[in-house]
């Protein structure tokens, strides 16, 4: 967890246990004994709670396995007194993407750091790699700041790590990118540097040379969001897509769906079985007529298996296939010819390295894209709120988290905070 290293400082500074760990030893922050508290403030909740100390919870884990039986709730205090150059955050909303959830059960390439800094009673991990806060509090002075951040400003997290599911943070005012909020809800905010980004960097990266006005790509999971996001900057570049999607449990269902996905910009959406028919190739043949022999030029992979193999076979001389995912757990099998007589390219594509080694690429991508979503010109992930109160059961959270990796879901789940 790169920002929680970074603030370690900061962290240790204004964090305290929680008033009910406190309580436990009879004592409040500050020396005053329980007894001295007036039995009616006991039964309230306070934001700011006694001594200006903000109440927070956080989801996090001590150790690697299912969500449902490792996740736990913590809760802890915030000091009112902010160390220098750092910012209060209230959080607004954080997705549950399937990478949080490989990294809780250990099987992610990157490995979160464990720490006690909130207090937990093992040392745990803070999960979630994306989301939007709104500055509460800054150390800073607003007009002088380096940072630009001032009380009510939305950020996200400038590095992954950050560990966004929990209802409040301090952090480094560095550690974070400032976003303009306007004309924008939290979801859209808190959702755009995962899914819209990585669809975003493979289009404009990989291909060799370059995509231009009227090239094709095929991509396989082009219901998830990485493949929605695709679909769309892809009209609007100008490129033409082959998008391939499972079948759902009827034909209605799955007409519905390829629907869907042509009203955003797909020029074809087949389905798994008859992208692996023998006739799919002659069909793409037809489809990409016109464009000189240089057929498809780019493969986005996020399946793994036959249809990574299919996605390689499809391209033309010279294409490159992009893998970032393994959703079916298999490995990627690839015929000899391919590399030898077409001229294939394999490369993987993994957001944090790109996002973490360069941050000012990740502020104009974000802003880019958020740009597109106040025109009306890049629609909104289908989404599942997750509504996290300062009341909601941790049962409800881990419910949450858990249902991600499982069959056909209506969208993607996002924890969207109110009263915390």
């Amino acid at each position: 967890m790169a920002t929680v290293r970074a603030a370690d400082s900061i962290l240790r500074a204004s964090l305290r246990p929680s008033l009910s760990s406190a309580r436990c030893c009879g004592r409040v922050p500050g020396g005053a004994s329980w007894s001295r508290v007036p039995p009616s403030s006991m039964s309230v909740r306070w934001k700011s709670g006694p001594y200006g100390y903000t109440q927070a919870k956080a989801l996090v884990f001590s150790e690697y396995g299912e969500p449902k039986d490792v996740l736990k709730l913590h809760t802890h205090s915030i000091s009112p007194d902010l160390p220098s150059s750092s910012v209060l955050l209230r959080t607004l909303a954080a997705p549950i993407n399937p990478a949080d959830v490989n990294t809780i059960q250990g099987t992610y390439g990157a490995k979160p750091t464990f720490t006690s800094l909130i207090g937990t009673p093992a040392p745990a991990a803070l999960p979630g790699n994306e989301g939007v806060f709104e500055v509460v509090a800054s150390s800073s002075p607003p007009p002088a700041s380096s940072s630009g951040l001032a009380k009510g400003d939305w950020v996200i997290p400038a590095k992954t790590g950050f560990g966004t599911w929990r209802t409040h943070a301090v952090a480094a005012a560095d550690s974070v990118l400032k976003v303009d909020k306007e004309g924008l809800t939290p979801t859209q905010a808190g959702t755009v540097a995962v899914n819209p980004c990585s669809a975003y960097r493979m289009l404009r990266d990989y291909a060799t040379p370059p995509l231009r006005e009227g090239d094709w790509f095929v991509q396989n999971g082009a219901n998830s969001g990485v493949g929605r996001a695709a679909i769309q900057l892809g009209r609007l570049w100008g490129y033409r897509s082959i998008n391939v999607i499972r079948a759902r449990s009827d034909e209605a269902a799955t007409q519905a769906l390829r629907d869907e996905l042509t009203a955003l910009g797909a020029d074809h959406v087949v389905t798994e079985e008859e992208f692996l028919s023998r006739e799919f190739k002659d069909r793409v043949g037809e489809w990409t007529r016109g464009t000189g022999g240089a057929g498809v030029r780019l493969g986005l992979n996020c399946v793994g298996g036959k249809s990574a193999q299919t996605i390689a076979k499809t391209l033309g001389t010279g294409g490159t296939m992009v893998t970032y995912g393994g959703m079916a757990r298999q490995p990627v099998a690839l015929p000899t010819g391919l590399l030898i007589f077409k001229d294939i390219r394999f490369v993987g594509f993994w957001l944090s390295r790109w996002a973490d080694g360069d941050k000012v690429a990740k502020a104009r991508t974000v802003n880019e894209i958020l740009d597109l979503v106040r025109q009306g010109k890049f629609r909104d992930t289908p989404v599942v709120d997750v509504p996290w109160s300062w009341d909601t059961e941790e049962a409800k959270l881990k419910e949450a988290v858990q249902g991600t990796l499982e069959g056909f879901r209506a969208g993607k789940g996002v924890f969207v905070f109110g009263e915390t």
